[in-house]
């Protein structure tokens, strides 16, 4: 289902900011694995998470622009799910739970933000920022059916593969949403040079990704970078480039790994940030869903929200 969610006219989406990396750092609340649903069970985690949504939306609202929000299920896949303690059935449940979250947020909002959806968040199978490992297309497909197939059953409007870093596990899980039924974009995390750490540029593996899979993807995008490093990416010339749809920064350039293991909040300049996301909207228009990654917060998506708007209006005029 290409395309999904529909495009807005005269509006953008936004997503959220850098979640974990405000929960771990700015609240204090261990993440083991990385993974922040466990934090559910903990009444006051989930007072935090709630607020930071409600400034989420409450940044949605004040830009009138639409919101793409994720789940916490970055890690409620088979492997990592064993890792936790969980059983194949507690899992699931805890999957369950994240879409309730959202959409509890989303009935919250109901009538203040408008054009909002839900996705789940599959992350990849091995180390996001290592290089994918030998699994095969068919071993992806496999492995993110579980995990696509309890999302199916929940309230989430689409899933959104996150962090992937090798072309065979992308084409696996887009096969597996395809099976599944529900739409499904992916988003690549790139190296200081813009390239997939197994190797391809971003055009060579959005272009390897859409053959293999006949396009059945909803939209490709990067997380976890910033700016000054995916700009090589994007400057790449061909029709690849209006298939991709979502963009997250990280608030610094920064190794990515070096940033995880600070010990503190990075969080930049939000005001720069989003002067040059608003220079990425203007180079890419077809880029419409748009938000933060580590070290961001509402500060960053509003500074974004509000230079992609003045620069539409300007387009616009």
């Amino acid at each position: 289902m290409p395309d999904f969610p529909p495009r807005l006219e005269n509006k953008f989406y936004l997503t959220e900011g850098g979640t974990e990396t405000e929960i771990l750092y700015k609240w204090g609340f261990e993440l083991p694995e990385f993974a922040m649903f466990p934090l559910l069970d903990d009444p006051e985690a989930d007072r935090v998470m709630r607020d930071i949504y409600r400034r989420y939306f409450d940044v949605a609202q004040k830009h009138d622009t639409g919101l793409l929000i994720l789940g916490h299920d970055y890690r409620a896949s088979p492997d990592w799910g064993t890792k936790l303690g969980y059983t194949p059935e507690g899992l699931a449940d805890m999957q369950r739970r994240t879409i309730a979250f959202l959409d509890s947020m989303r009935r919250e909002y109901e009538g203040k933000v408008t054009d909002v959806y839900i996705a789940g968040c599959v992350g990849p199978r091995g180390d996001a920022y290592g290089t994918g490992g030998d699994i095969s297309e068919d071993e992806a497909e496999d492995y993110h059916s579980v995990q696509l197939t309890t999302l199916k059953s929940t309230p989430a409007d689409m899933a959104i593969a996150l962090t992937f870093n090798n072309i065979a596990e992308a084409v696996g899980v887009i096969r597996a949403a395809e099976n599944i039924g529900i739409p499904i974009g992916v988003s690549l995390t790139l190296t200081p040079e813009g390239r997939l750490r197994s190797g391809p540029s971003l055009r060579e593996a959005i272009e390897a990704i859409e053959d293999k899979t006949s396009g059945t993807a909803a939209w490709y995008g990067t997380n976890c970078s910033h700016p000054l490093e995916f700009a090589s990416a994007l400057s790449d010339e061909g029709p690849w480039r209006d298939r991709l749809r979502y963009v997250r920064p990280n608030a610094v350039k920064m190794d990515k790994i070096a940033l995880c293991k600070l010990g503190h909040l990075e969080d930049g300049d939000p005001l720069e940030l989003g002067q040059q996301m608003g220079d990425v909207a203007l180079r890419f228009p077809q880029a419409d869903i748009l938000g933060g990654c580590c070290g961001t917060d509402e500060r960053h998506l509003g500074e974004i929200a509000d230079n992609v708007n003045n620069l539409r209006r300007v387009i616009a005029d």
